[in-house]
């Protein structure tokens, strides 16, 4: 147990420790315990208590107030309302007109369906993330893979060679050479499983499971040569950056609409209550009254100019920004799609042409130099060559993957089961 814990912590596992990982799972992982994600859901949770500050009228204003007091005589003597003070007690209230609290309820509504594309971009983004990580965490594995078996084949020929050394068939500077390609293989063993780790964390954090980190195994296949990925249509009006940039127009055209609407003079009433008993200090005589009243601002220094034209700005700046955001959800689209008929290329050609070339040529030098065909040159050239092209393939491998990646973030909507996870905690949380 202590072993385990240790190799956890400094981002290694035993094999039999590995936890296999298919690609679905991290991305179901990754929707539930996702930070930004999570950032983003309490941003719906605030745009959604804005819509409800939005909907509240003003209060009514109550006022209390004690005038006429004569401070040489005095109040009198009494109880409080037989004090000689006039008491007056009022209540107003401001009533709204000219739509505002409708159009800043719209406008806060907009900003909700501003938030909750948000969220599904946080959500497209972070998903492209996570598949870039794990494409990258299977070719970590591969080039790991591919680094031990180079390292036994050189341990083999070691063999080899000390034995046609002893048999006076090799010269001693030939077995150095060989040893020190060995070595160097067993460098890039250890460079290689550093890789991994750094791959293994980074797909860990995606997911919120960093403790997991030193035990990921990604177990899903590459993606075939035949994948040249999805050819969806109207994309763009499904794209959540392209609705947020939609709704935060819609509701910068409230806000222009809240802004002019402020030239209608809101009215504010009130209704009062005067108590005043009789005494020598207060000759105007005991009685009670009441009395009523409006008030309306008078538009003297400013018409709220200042607010119409900030109001007229945003709301050109949001078209502004939601041309932009089609016009780079456009040039997303078709330089993915470009990547990739590209990545598709060169994977097949390498895999087709390059891989089948080179492993032939490497497995004809190995039994030629068993039997003492070929020198040692030779059979480290033909290694090297494989080495490079098993490391190219991988890459073009991950190439492609990371490529259908980007396209399939540009144009495929999230998963319903995914949307249900993204949205499903905020309502709960309700």
């Amino acid at each position: 147990m202590a072993a385990t814990t240790a190799a956890r912590a400094q981002g290694a596992a035993p094999a039999n420790a590995e936890t296999a990982l298919t690609l679905q799972a991290a991305e179901a992982r990754m929707f539930a315990g996702n930070r930004d994600i999570a950032v983003a859901r309490r941003a719906v949770e605030q745009a959604r208590a804005d819509t409800t500050i939005a909907g509240q009228k003003p209060n009514p204003q109550l006022g209390v107030a004690i005038q006429n007091i004569n401070r040489n005589r005095g109040v009198g003597s009494g109880s409080l309302r037989d004090k000689t003070v006039d008491t007056i007690v009022g209540i107003s209230q401001m009533i709204e007109r000219g739509g505002k609290a409708e159009l800043r309820v719209a406008a806060a509504q907009s900003m909700v369906a501003a938030a909750q594309s948000d969220l599904g971009d946080v959500a497209r983004t972070q998903l492209l993330a996570l598949r870039s990580a794990y494409h990258d965490l299977q070719a970590a594995q591969e080039r790991r893979s591919g680094a031990e078996e180079t390292a036994r084949l050189f341990a083999r020929s070691v063999q080899a060679a000390e034995l046609r050394l002893k048999a006076g068939d090799l010269a001693a500077a030939d077995v150095a050479r060989i040893r020190v390609d060995a070595a160097r293989a067993g460098n890039d063993v250890t460079t290689a499983a550093a890789d991994e780790v750094r791959a293994r964390l980074a797909l860990a954090v995606l997911m919120g499971a960093e403790p997991d980190a030193g035990v990921l195994r990604a177990t899903s296949p590459w993606p075939g040569t035949g994948d040249a990925g999805p050819a969806a249509q109207d994309a763009l009006e499904r794209r959540p950056d392209v609705r947020a940039a939609a709704a935060r127009a819609e509701a910068a055209d409230r806000a222009r609409e809240l802004a002019q609407s402020l030239r209608t003079r809101d009215v504010t009433v009130s209704a009062q209550f005067e108590h005043y008993p009789t005494s020598e200090a207060n000759s105007a005589g005991s009685g009670n009254s009441f009395g009523v009243g409006f008030a309306v601002p008078l538009f003297l220094r400013h018409s709220y100019e200042g607010e119409t034209a900030r109001a007229q700005a945003d709301w050109y700046a949001a078209r502004d920004a939601y041309d932009r955001t089609v016009a780079l959800a456009k040039a997303e689209i078709a330089r993915a799609r470009g990547d990739v008929a590209a990545a598709r290329e060169r994977r097949s050609r390498i895999e087709g042409e390059l891989l089948p070339q080179a492993q032939k040529s490497a497995d004809a030098a190995e039994f030629a130099f068993r039997n003492g065909a070929i020198g040692v040159m030779d059979l480290l050239d033909a290694r090297r060559t494989l080495r490079a092209v098993q490391i190219e393939a991988s890459a073009a491998r991950a190439d492609h993957a990371r490529a259908l990646a980007a396209l399939r973030a540009g144009v495929e909507e999230l998963p319903p089961d995914a949307l249900n996870v993204v949205e499903g905690t905020s309502r709960k949380e309700q």
